[in-house]
Formats: structure tokens, sequence, C-alpha cells
């Protein structure tokens, strides 16, 4: 099972990667799924770690991808990773600019990009309820995911980094008092 670990990481993050419409963000949830519960390169608790240095650190969304390939094989499970999760997605991307340069006049151009916002939100939804269902299940949790919505809601410039911080400040601040 270890000799074919390259495939593996190909055969999840490949197909992945055409579903990504709105980003990496958008297929966290089946990236859990995959990473801990089917293929057991992670566990639940280093995917939410794994997932919050992702976010911190600079550079896509989508470098989850990479540090669980590296849990998964070191060096050239993270290369294999990130290459199943950007290659396949950037042809896609390619070939769709110049079919939907070419297309633009047409009546389905703007229905179908008017249809495919839903999706997006749906999915990186998906994502976002995944990744707060896996972390402790905590009310603090819940209400500090509440409030960060809240904030972003209210204010979409906001850096993440400074609610990010925040919310971890008051957490440990939480916990330290329980």
């Amino acid at each position: 099972m270890r000799d074919n670990i390259y495939l593996q990481l190909i055969a999840v993050f490949a197909p992945l990667s055409l579903l990504s419409l709105g980003g990496g963000q958008s297929i966290v949830a089946d990236i859990n799924q995959q990473a801990v519960a089917i293929h057991g390169w992670v566990t639940q608790a280093e995917f939410v770690d794994l997932f919050a240095i992702s976010r911190a650190a600079p550079g896509p969304g989508a470098l989850l991808t990479t540090l669980i390939g590296w849990k998964a094989s070191g060096f050239m499970g993270a290369v294999v990773a990130s290459l199943a999760l950007f290659v396949p997605s950037s042809m896609l991307a390619y070939g769709a600019t110049i079919a939907w340069t070419r297309h633009k006049q047409h009546p389905w151009h703007r229905t179908a990009e008017q249809g495919l916002a839903p999706v997006a939100t749906g999915l990186i939804l998906a994502g976002a309820f995944s990744v707060l269902h896996a972390s402790s299940s905590t009310w603090t949790i819940w209400a500090l995911a509440a409030i960060a919505l809240a904030l972003f809601l209210s204010r979409p410039k906001m850096n993440p980094l400074i609610v990010l911080f925040g919310a971890g400040l008051v957490n440990v601040i939480i916990a330290r008092i329980h």
C-alpha cells in the first residue's frame, strides 16, 4: 500500500482539483474525508492543525494539500500532492478561459456565471463547517466562529490574521480559566 502512495495522492487530489470552484477552500471537506477517514494520512487533530497553518501561512489556500502530502510521504509527497491539485485545474482554467473569451457574447455566458456562484459558495461553506466540526466542538469554538463571521460580514476587507490571532487569544484565555 505504501508503494503506491504517490498514485493515491494523485487519485485523491487530481479529481478534487477539478471540483475546486471558488478556490481551494471549497474542497476542504473532501480533503478532510480523504486524508483522515479514507486514507489515514493524518489524524483529525493533525488535519485541524495543518488547516490552521495553511490559513496563516502566506501563499495559496490550497497549501493544505501540500502539508498533507508532506505528512503522507515527505518532500516528494508534498510535490506530488501539490502538482496533482494545481495542474489539472490550471489546465482546465486555461482551456475554459479560451472558450469563455471566445463565447462571451452568447446568452448562456451570463447564466453559467450566475449559476456557478452559489455552487462555489456552498462548497466553501461545507469546507468551513467540516473544519469547525472537526475542531474541538465546544461552545467557545462555535461562538468564536460566529463572531468571526459577523466581523467579516460587517468588514469584508478586514485582515483575517487579526481575527485569527484574536480568536486564538480568546480561546487560550478561556481554556486557562476553565
